[in-house]
């Protein structure tokens, strides 16, 4: 019987899970690698600390920083968690594809995944010219038309890396204005390299062995339209990686974990959550960090109040 479980692998999880260690709690991290969303990303320039970082590198420190404590956390990496459940004495269940462990607390520190389009040709050419990480992958469309769908935060922050590498970036919006901050829509709207193409939707995405175009559809007149294109940047979103706990926890439309903002204690006694699996309204590595932080110092004045079984 563990203290904690805490699922996930990047930094919110790395977070908890060395301040578990510290505080002595009986723990386990569960997850089917270390970094989280941010691995893939070629340089991250507003962790704290560091002027510039590749993700892998904060992956393989924040890898460095759990093992040191290896005598006070168990690490079950790979692993999915696949369902939590709750038993009648209070306790928990977690069932991974490999194990099964049980736990008075559980804190959900699982982030999210890139929403996809959904439209053919987008999962066969991913890594052919489909990206999602316009930070990660910029670099390799030098000289090349892009075309970036989504037209919030992500996507306009997507046009900006672009512009820097390639000859021409168009930008899809399924409405009438765009729905990123005022000020990066200036910046993008300044570039000659940059047309804004509003009320479409992606249809289809096509290529023989790379991408080679994309077709949408006109949402005022119904007519449909293609673009040459050697990029497709998906920019529409994520969705939190909540399924676990679907049918346990208080979710959003959205599929976040509902949680009490002061202590990240969820809808059901005992269960804590933070980062981007849950409602926060900023979705930051380093925000996720100290929310993590508070949830799992939460945790463990529960499981000493708590009169759990041993």
């Amino acid at each position: 019987m563990y203290d904690i479980v805490i699922i996930g692998g990047g930094p919110a999880a790395i977070a908890a899970g060395i301040y578990a260690a510290r505080k002595k709690m009986k723990s386990v991290l569960v997850s089917d690698n270390i970094g989280g969303q941010s691995v893939v990303s070629d340089g991250i320039e507003n962790w704290i600390g560091e002027m510039i970082i590749p993700g892998a590198e904060l992956a393989g420190k924040l890898k460095k920083h759990i093992e040191n404590y290896k005598d006070d956390i168990d690490l079950a990496i790979p692993q999915l968690v696949e369902k939590v459940e709750k038993n009648a004495d209070g306790t928990f269940k977690i069932i991974t594809n490999k194990e099964e462990y049980h736990t008075k607390t559980v804190l959900i520190t699982s982030g999210g995944r890139h929403r996809s389009l959904g439209v053919p040709g987008e999962e066969k050419f991913n890594g052919r010219g489909v990206a999602y990480c316009a930070t990660c992958d910029a670099p390799f469309f030098g000289g090349k038309t892009v075309v970036v769908v989504g037209d919030g935060n992500s996507g306009l922050e997507a046009v900006v890396d672009l512009i820097a590498y390639a000859d021409k970036v168009y930008l899809l919006a399924r409405g009438g204005e765009l729905r990123g901050d005022t000020i990066t829509q200036e910046e993008i709207r300044k570039s000659d390299k940059v047309e804004i193409i509003h009320f479409a939707n992606t249809t289809e995405i096509l290529g023989e062995i790379m991408v080679e175009s994309l077709k949408y559809k006109d949402l005022n007149t119904g007519e449909e339209k293609e673009i040459a294109t050697q990029g497709v940047f998906v920019e529409i979103g994520t969705v939190p990686n909540s399924e676990m706990v679907a049918d346990l926890v208080e979710l959003t439309k959205k599929g976040e974990i509902v949680v009490n903002h002061q202590t990240y204690a969820t809808s059901v006694s005992g269960i804590f959550a933070a980062g981007d699996v849950c409602d926060t309204l900023y979705k930051q590595n380093n925000i996720a960090v100290g929310d993590s932080i508070k949830a799992l110092l939460s945790a463990s004045e529960f499981v000493k109040k708590s009169k759990l079984k041993k």
